[in-house]
């Protein structure tokens, strides 16, 4: 399994303690946009641009950020 297969796995599955995170971190995201997303990575990426106006590289190194500091890298 690849980093990024495994890591959304992981996200996937605990989903709903990260959402708490995510909002903390990207507080444009609201509770709708949380329902929608349900764990997919490539749905938060689109949302964090979509709400801040950041290309998906951007979007990508600072997710890769978090995702290093919540474990799930």
């Amino acid at each position: 399994m690849t980093d990024t297969a495994l890591n959304q796995s992981t996200l996937k599955g605990k989903w709903n303690e990260f959402r708490g995170s995510v909002q903390e971190r990207w507080g444009k995201i609201t509770d709708d946009d949380l329902d929608v997303i349900e764990g997919r990575r490539d749905q938060l990426i689109g949302k964090i641009q979509q709400a801040y106006g950041r290309t998906r590289a951007e979007v990508e190194r600072e997710l890769e950020a978090w995702e290093k500091e919540n474990g799930l890298r």
